[in-house]
């Protein structure tokens, strides 16, 4: 009887989280959404985080706007263009 709830209890909190965060995905979810939202979430955190952006900086012999600038624009199309898709 507790099994029962517990597992609806989960699954209404796993919703709540899939309706507020889009990154956690849901049932219907391909795979190349999962991979645009994944690259998305990196690209952010690295924006955010000044020493992930000075490293980058040095490593590619830019400067810190123009890493960030490029950062921003690989946001746009993380995972090339989406595929099409097939007709049921």
């Amino acid at each position: 009887m507790t099994l029962a709830s517990e597992r609806y209890n989960i699954h209404s909190q796993l919703e709540h989280l899939q309706s507020k965060y889009v990154g956690t995905g849901h049932a219907d979810l391909s795979k190349y959404e999962w991979m645009v939202n994944q690259h998305r979430d990196s690209f952010a955190s690295f924006i955010g985080h000044h020493d992930m952006v000075s490293y980058f900086s040095l490593v590619e012999n830019e400067s810190k706007a123009r890493t960030k600038f490029n950062l921003m624009q690989k946001m746009l199309l993380p995972c090339g263009l989406p595929p099409e898709k097939q007709e049921d």
